[in-house]
């Protein structure tokens, strides 16, 4: 935050020092207060911005307060749809409370109010006020009780906010969101879900392997955790391959576990989970931790991290047991062929990330 606040401070004296007859400098500003039964606040635009959107040849004609009623609902217009906000995934409605020029700042003023049917829990606000302009930015500010507990820049490059309020209602939101969001990444994720495949091959009881499957969830939710909060993050270009040769062993280590050596899978899903938590904490970055809900956010993230391994070890183990009731053979003669397409996707994969 204190990084978002000096770079919101440089960029405005930067603002200041510009000459007011080019370009103005190229920010918005969006006041957000959240309040039980709605949010309020106010937006401001620069009058260049406004009078390009609207195709006005002067835009000082929109500090005149005689003139400015005459635009304002083209620019009520413009705001509704080039800033959207949801709260708890329900879109919110736009009550434009009023339009007033401040030619002082040389922009102009929108005071807004968003009725809400209870207290919000998860705030998304997604900006592109001037996308003819690729450098213009939206300085967002977020007030919980009139204090300040959130400062965003939004861009070209990143248009959308996400943000979890303090109370029960932002708790609540953090869980279900990261919950969510383990199960989803271990859904689109392949090669952990061929890693943990690899793991259950050589069959076992359920309980059996969702042990080792839990070992592996330990193993990851460690390192994720050291990641998340900064005290130990290695280079993407060494997790990476690192996951790929994780899931070659995997698939070699079945191979001569055939043989008679002793099932030592728990171990390998521990150690390994080490490594995957690095790749899972890729995930989280993009995601974006809620500061004041670290913990819940990481507990919910690998919880469902856990939940998504449970259904495939529930489904892989209930294939295997049913295929080797039917077919010992065949059920052995499985295995191995499956270790040995693990093995190949692990070296494939493991060339892709290193060229």
């Amino acid at each position: 935050m204190r990084l978002t606040r000096l770079s919101a401070a440089l960029v405005m004296a930067l603002a200041v020092a510009l000459p007011t007859s080019a370009h103005p400098a190229p920010f918005s500003y969006l006041d957000v207060r959240l309040a039980p039964s709605e949010i309020a606040g106010t937006l401001v635009l620069h009058d260049f911005d406004v009078a390009h959107e609207l195709g006005l040849p002067a835009a000082d004609a929109l500090l005149d307060p005689a003139t400015l009623p005459q635009h304002a609902a083209a620019i009520i217009a413009l705001v509704e749809s080039r800033l959207r906000m949801t709260a708890d995934g329900t879109d919110l409605r736009w009550e434009v409370t009023g339009v007033r020029p401040l030619p002082d700042r040389t922009a102009i003023e929108v005071a807004y109010r968003m009725p809400v049917r209870s207290a919000v829990g998860h705030l998304t606000i997604h900006a592109a006020l001037f996308p003819y302009d690729p450098i213009h930015q939206t300085f967002i500010n977020i007030y919980e009780r009139d204090v300040l507990t959130r400062q965003e820049i939004l861009g070209a490059t990143r248009s959308t906010a996400e943000y979890y309020t303090g109370g029960r209602q932002g708790a609540v939101a953090v869980f279900k969101a990261f919950t969510a969001a383990g199960i989803h990444h271990i859904a689109i994720g392949p090669d952990h879900i061929l890693f943990i495949i690899g793991l259950l091959l050589l069959g076992g009881s359920v309980l059996r392997l969702l042990a080792i499957v839990s070992a592996f969830t330990v193993g990851h939710s460690i390192t994720l955790s050291l990641a998340a909060m900064n005290i130990v993050s290695p280079p993407a270009r060494i997790i990476e391959p690192a996951i790929a040769l994780s899931i070659v062993y995997v698939g070699a280590d079945n191979l001569l576990s055939s043989t008679g050596a002793r099932d030592v899978r728990a171990w390998i899903a521990l150690f390994f989970g080490l490594v995957h938590g690095f790749g899972f904490a890729s995930v989280l970055r993009e995601v974006g931790l809620p500061p004041r809900s670290l913990g819940i956010s990481l507990f919910s993230f690998n919880l469902g991290v856990e939940i998504g391994q449970a259904i495939i070890v529930v489904v892989v183990a209930s294939l295997l047991a049913l295929l080797r009731a039917r077919s010992p053979v065949r059920a052995r003669q499985f295995a191995s062929a499956g270790s040995v397409v693990v093995m190949l996707a692990g070296a494939y994969w493991f060339v892709q990330r290193v060229w």
